[in-house]
């Protein structure tokens, strides 16, 4: 597809959806919605206000109270069931909204939005298997048992990179556990979550059960966070706004779920199979320019095949063609905002002030057809040392940083040197390496000759800087649950307990 096709869509003035409808409420700012591919306004989305916050918190407060927290978990699972065949429905058409939201490669994005409905199924099936416990006790006159609860609203913000995939995350376990939920996607990609919403009307979830409002993270997301009835917030994005979200969560004394940022470390060791070693080293990093929180940024490589591996990364990186997301031909397409664009070309900056060496690329990328694109050239610096801001701050860009390490143990050094700890790799034909590393790797997961692989069983989460709690496998629904202890005496009085005994 030529990109030439794309160019006569639009999305008006878009409104929230409040109680299963869109809402254009009075009053308020609106953001306007940036095509990153070449940079046209195609619409605006609502910068809510306290006000909209609230209708949206209360129409989810109204909904788990109402006829949501009365359906029985066999209810819910089939709602989900349906909802998963909707979403598997519409993939196409939700992830050409992607493409345009943040310019991520359309290819990247069908398979993505194609796996969405996996998270749903996998929730839908455990939404009625989240039973509680007998607890045994000395006295057996006594019934002592567990009941997991849902806490009620929850409060999600989502990153910009992955909107509707990293939604999925959290809204399938929290409905399954018989929460609602109003989700703030980021004010830099919201239009994908909107069009997204309506899917839960149509597989007859009540009005109210999902909830959207846009904004920026200062505005609507401060509300959403310190509304007192938001029982529990979950976030992914950045370290600064996981704080804030964190800090105001505190202050009521609310629960927390937060991914935050990575600086993850690709380790190659010298008996690495080399031409799987260097592919993952390139789609761990240049796969959706570099705007993912698992971003192998960091390429430990072993010296005896350090030179081998820096050539063929700067040589395949010369190949990799950048341009609209939207032709299938692009393995790259553009930075997905104009601050992120900024932030990433700041980086190149001081990476070669630190006295690291550009080995490939650091520039931006002209597209034809596309002057105001955000596009910029896969990076690689070589003669990284650990010390450096490149080699310890996250850039969320397409900038590798290569590292050479001399022995087992100086890998593992480096790669734990980082404060975060949300990923890392490692590529080696010894099981017995394969294992040490795994166990020694400071990172909530950790890929063996593969990288950036998830599934819905799996628990995902950092360590570290990098967040706290898990989504994804039975841990994401624990994270939107609470326990009710209760106890039953099953004999026939209680006695008095102020009487005087001999």
């Amino acid at each position: 597809m030529s990109h030439t096709q794309t160019q006569t869509y639009t999305y008006g003035d878009l409104g929230n959806h409040i109680g299963g409808r869109s809402v254009h409420a009075d009053g308020g700012d609106r953001l306007q919605v940036q095509d990153p591919s070449d940079g046209r306004v195609v619409g605006t989305v609502p910068d809510s206000t306290v006000q909209q916050v609230d209708e949206a918190v209360r129409s989810a407060h109204e909904a788990f109270e109402g006829e949501w927290g009365s359906l029985r978990p066999s209810a819910r699972a089939a709602m989900l069931f349906r909802l998963a065949d909707i979403m598997e429905e519409r993939a196409e058409d939700l992830a050409m909204a992607e493409v345009r939201d943040n310019g991520k490669v359309v290819r990247e994005m069908r398979t993505q939005l194609r796996a969405v409905p996996k998270w749903y199924r996998y929730f839908a099936g455990l939404a009625d298997k989240l039973h509680g416990e007998v607890v045994p006790l000395e006295q057996e006159s006594i019934v002592a048992t567990t009941t997991p609860e849902p806490y009620g609203v929850i409060g999600c913000i989502t990153p910009w990179n992955s909107p509707i995939f990293l939604a999925a995350w959290k809204l399938a376990p929290a409905l399954a556990a018989g929460n609602t939920v109003v989700i703030k996607p980021s004010e830099h990609a919201s239009v994908s979550t909107l069009l997204m919403a309506q899917a839960f009307s149509d597989a007859g979830l009540p009005p109210g059960v999902v909830n959207v409002i846009t904004g920026g993270g200062p505005g609507a997301g401060a509300a959403l966070a310190a509304h007192p009835l938001v029982r529990k917030l979950s976030f992914t994005g950045s370290e600064v706004g996981g704080r804030a979200v964190a800090s105001a969560a505190a202050a009521r004394g609310v629960g927390v779920g937060l991914e935050l940022g990575g600086k993850s470390a690709n380790i190659v060791f010298d008996d690495a199979p080399l031409d799987a070693a260097v592919n993952g080293l390139l789609a761990g990093i240049f796969a959706a320019a570099g705007q993912t929180c698992v971003a192998g940024s960091r390429a430990l490589v072993h010296r005896p095949v350090l030179d081998e591996v820096v050539s063929r990364l700067v040589e395949r990186q010369q190949r990799i063609v950048v341009g609209h997301p939207l032709d299938d031909a692009t393995e790259m397409g553009p930075i997905a905002n104009q601050p992120q664009l900024d932030k990433t070309r700041e980086y190149v900056s001081i990476a070669r002030q630190d006295g690291a060496e550009l080995a490939a690329g650091g520039g931006p990328v002209e597209i034809a057809g596309a002057p105001d694109g955000l596009y910029f050239q896969p990076t690689v610096f070589t003669g990284v040392t650990p010390q450096m801001r490149i080699a310890q701050e996250e850039v969320f860009g397409p900038i590798l940083s290569v590292l050479a390490f001399d022995d087992e143990d100086e890998a593992i050094s480096l790669a734990n040197s980082s404060r975060y700890g949300l990923a890392a790799g490692a590529w080696t034909t010894d099981l017995g390496r394969a294992h040490r590393v795994s166990r020694r790797l400071q990172a909530g997961t950790v890929w063996i000759n593969m990288y950036r692989a998830n599934a819905p069983a799996m628990p995902f989460g950092g360590v570290k800087d990098s967040g706290i709690g898990r989504e994804n496998g039975r841990h994401a629904v624990e994270e939107f649950q609470q326990t009710k202890a209760t106890w039953i005496e099953t004999a026939p009085a209680v006695g008095d307990p102020f009487s005087v005994r001999a």
